[in-house]
């Protein structure tokens, strides 16, 4: 349940009630759809939302080193297609017995079956921000771009639209098959399109790939591995939104 809110200064920028309800059933509701995508076009006007949403997501030093391509045409996606084989089959190597055959009746990705695909990029060497707050950790750029990346993802989800990440690929070949430069990183490709239904939970949870690990054991206090189980499961007792 989401309680109420406390508002005692008055602040007419406040979320009601109803509206931050939204943003955690967003929150929760939110899936890696790789399958079950419908034909029905993505209207430009949403596109530009979802992806309006992306560039406002945070940014070390306000540097935005975020870029958007978006890829309709199908023998590009083919091609994203055939890289994501080979890729595959290399990652399933990894695999023996029994959880090798789960891994291949596992639908990790919908390069064709999604209406579109879009590619997210990092530019390392872009100056806005001056570099500010990134001295220390250079890596923020790229966290940044993740932000977005998960902005863009809870918007298509408030507006009834899945996205699949699709993680298995040679970032080298995609970054020669889009004519991406040496010096911008591509950190996703997504599928996104409308689905017939969102899953109820994770397809990887739902199949007993993995199961989502309880939030009271990840919680420390004050330090690394000061853990309360006790204390954790008060903090967030009642904190789920309901579906």
């Amino acid at each position: 349940m989401v309680t109420k809110l406390c508002n005692p200064g008055g602040d007419s920028r406040l979320f009601s009630d109803a509206e931050r309800q939204g943003v955690y059933r967003a929150v929760y509701e939110r899936r890696d759809i790789r399958a079950q995508f419908l034909p029905t076009p993505v209207p430009d006007e949403i596109l530009g939302r979802i992806l309006s949403a992306a560039h406002h997501a945070p940014s070390v030093g306000f540097m935005q080193p975020w870029d958007f391509i978006v890829i309709s045409d199908r023998s590009v996606r083919r091609a994203v297609l055939e890289n994501f084989s080979q890729a595959n089959r290399e990652a399933a190597e990894r695999y023996q017995g029994e959880r090798r055959e789960m891994y291949f009746r596992l639908k990790l990705e919908g390069i064709l079956d999604a209406p579109f695909n879009l590619c997210v990029t990092c530019d390392r060497t872009r100056t806005l921000g001056s570099g500010l707050g990134r001295q220390s950790v250079p890596e923020t750029d790229l966290y940044s771009t993740v932000c977005a990346i998960q902005n863009l993802w809870l918007a298509a989800r408030a507006e009834s639209i899945g996205v699949g990440w699709v993680s298995i690929l040679d970032h080298g070949q995609l970054r020669s098959l889009l004519g991406i430069p040496a010096h911008v990183t591509p950190v996703a490709y997504l599928c996104i399109g409308y689905v017939q239904q969102f899953p109820a939970s994770p397809e990887l949870e739902a199949k007993g790939w993995c199961q989502r690990e309880p939030l009271s054991r990840l919680i420390h206090f004050e330090h690394w591995d000061a853990r309360d189980e006790a204390r954790a499961s008060r903090l967030i007792q009642g904190g789920e939104v309901q579906a």
